[in-house]
């Protein structure tokens, strides 16, 4: 697969693909661990890669009203290291002299910046190299252009570059950048790693393209780019494009896009899918041609509507006071809206990346999952009657809720804060909070049950004399007149009986077996392998079909887990984690040292 290199490239404006090359079954990268690209495509919920920066330990975002520092160009080079925020900035850039923001540090943010005037420089305004952590910008305005002049690299100065070793996740929101030479948003060494995600920005008339993207994780939701070489007034004189891509997608992995126009000028191209470089769009629009077999189309119009999303500065001193954000509905923190209003309690589970914990929580009100303190919003968490089951690892899954906090278990290293303070799950409901029973109908019956928490046999027998098995979060076991009764935490993934007839009954409702887990054996198995590795590693994978988890060495079946549309994230840590599978791969996303093995046919060898 074509990776492009760490440096500034010196392509010319074509459409040369020279070093593209067929994908490979796992791509590893040079000296940084694996950071792989199984197939065709990067589910986005990686395990350890959020979408969404997180500000858990930052400042808060200024008001409208709060004043704002004006800081005047004079060549100066600031950083923001590792927990910093740097906000309410009006930096003037009418001197003909520069300023350059380096990102050093994750968990860090830049909000409420302005650079006003005509950029005259040479390098980029903001330069991001953190190599760990989330990055949040936002609110941002470099849209008063830059010059060609004094430029170092081929194609001037730009906006924003991330680096080859910048290995972390950026949200990039409310940005306004317009007439950079060198890129607007130049950041498609998220093919290395990392993650860039752009929610309601703007660009227009940005040389070589304004979102230049490539990583299996990057997103662009609800955005707008475009070129049509119009000046911005009398007294410009600045930097204006008409042949730039809005969207250039470099090969690294699938990008999502949602809901986002763009539009060509007199390049023939809104967007270009290099070598083997793709991605899925859905909703929004695109006006002119497509380079390559790379883009999905779903929904997708050829009639975009250029307006700035909502929310999006227009000068640089609307950036530097935060007016801007006040109809912003994606800053929960400053929101007033009714959710806040009605469910006024937040429950958030912060993971560990030594392991995957799975949590689950009861309240007797209203929940609903928010994206407060930087958590990420997974469509597979379950929420149903005021119950919620999830799973979380080196990211956060957080609620808003009304009434009381009933129970809440964790299997896992995961803290749990209710409304910024931690507290102890023990303290609410039981540790098992679920009973299971199996009931006899009068012929000899063995089962097998899965959660995807702690199962525990509940009775006064020894389980052994039951002739019963307990293996962390799997009972096996026979009944024929009697029953057997069980607690657990978490939810029920598999109930199987093997033969004969019973009935099975969860918190005293009956259930059907059919309807939960499959006894087929799926035919192909594959291995995550972290025995020799010094530090975890995070991996999802999507399949076609079914998957299970398996028992290493044998992998015998095990379900543990069960995922029915196909999607597993995880985390593995001087252990293995094994699974079956059918069908082929959608995705394969690797983030460590961890081996990785997969089987065909596997039950055939």
């Amino acid at each position: 697969m074509a990776r492009e290199p760490s440096v500034l490239d010196d392509e010319s404006a074509g459409d040369g693909e020279s070093g593209a090359t067929g994908e490979r079954a796992v791509d590893t990268a040079s000296d940084d661990g694996n950071k792989g690209l199984l197939d065709r495509r990067s589910y986005v919920k990686l395990a350890g890669v959020t979408t969404a920066a997180a500000a858990a330990t930052l400042p808060g975002t200024a008001s409208a009203d709060e004043e704002y520092e004006e800081i005047t160009a004079r060549g100066q080079v600031i950083t923001i290291g590792q927990g910093e925020t740097f906000e309410n900035k009006l930096i003037d850039l009418t001197t003909g002299n520069t300023v350059t923001l380096v990102v050093e540090g994750g968990n860090s943010v830049i909000r409420n910046v302005g650079f006003e005037g005509l950029h005259r420089g040479s390098g980029f305004m903001i330069s991001i190299t953190a190599t760990s952590g989330d990055v949040l910008v936002e609110n941002v305005y470099l849209g008063d252009g830059s010059t060609k002049e004094g430029g170092t690299h081929t194609h001037g100065p730009g906006a924003v570059f991330m680096h080859r070793n910048a290995n972390c996740n950026v949200t990039f929101r409310h940005c306004n950048v317009q007439g950079y030479p060198n890129n607007g948003f130049y950041c498609s060494n998220t093919a290395y790693g990392g993650s860039a995600r752009f929610e309601h920005c703007f660009g227009k008339n940005n040389g070589v393209s304004t979102f230049r993207i490539a990583g299996g994780n990057d997103e662009i939701v609800d955005c707008v780019a475009y070129n049509d070489g119009t000046d911005y007034g009398p007294g410009w004189g600045g930097y204006v494009e008409d042949s730039g891509r809005p969207l250039w997608v470099w090969p690294g992995g699938t990008v999502s896009i949602a809901d986002s126009e763009f539009a060509a000028g007199s390049y023939p191209y809104a967007a270009v899918m290099r070598g083997s470089g793709s991605a899925r769009m859905s909703g929004g629009a695109i006006r002119g041609r497509v380079q390559g077999g790379g883009l999905r189309r779903s929904g997708v119009s050829s009639s975009p509507g250029l307006g700035l999303p909502e929310g999006v500065p227009t000068s640089a001193r609307e950036a530097a006071t935060g007016d801007a954000d006040d109809s912003n509905p994606d800053r929960e923190e400053e929101s007033s809206g009714d959710d806040e209003e009605e469910l006024p309690h937040v429950l958030l589970f912060d993971g560990d990346d030594s392991d995957v914990s799975r949590y689950e929580f009861v309240v007797d009100g209203d929940v609903v999952a928010t994206t407060h303190d930087g958590a990420t919003i997974d469509e597979e968490t379950e929420i149903e009657d005021g119950t919620v089951h999830g799973i979380v690892a080196d990211w956060k899954d957080a609620f808003r809720f009304d009434g009381d906090l009933e129970t809440v278990t964790v299997d896992g290293p995961a803290t749990v804060l209710l409304d910024g303070e931690e507290i102890d799950p023990d303290e609410y409901g039981e540790e098992l909070p679920h009973t299971l029973e199996v009931e006899g109908q009068g012929e000899p019956t063995s089962f097998e049950i899965t959660v995807d928490g702690t199962i525990e046999f509940d009775g006064d027998e020894d389980p052994d004399d039951e002739a019963t098995t307990i293996s962390g979060s799997t009972v096996q076991s026979s009944v024929t007149d009697g029953s057997q009764a069980f607690r657990f935490s978490g939810a029920i993934t598999d109930v199987t009986i093997i033969e004969g007839d019973a009935v099975v009954t969860v918190d005293g409702e009956e259930i059907d077996p059919d309807e939960y887990g499959d006894d087929q054996l799926l035919p192909h198995a594959i291995l995550i392998d972290g025995t020799d590795t010094e530090e975890p590693t995070t991996y999802s994978f999507e399949v076609e079909g079914r998957v299970v988890e398996a028992t290493f060495c044998q992998l015998t079946i095990d379900d543990e887990r069960v995922y029915e549309d196909g999607v597993v994230r995880g985390v593995v840590a001087g252990g293995r984690q094994a699974y079956w599978f059918d069908g082929g791969f959608e995705s394969f996303t690797l983030l460590g040292d961890a081996s990785v093995d997969v089987q065909y046919n596997a039950r055939d060898q």
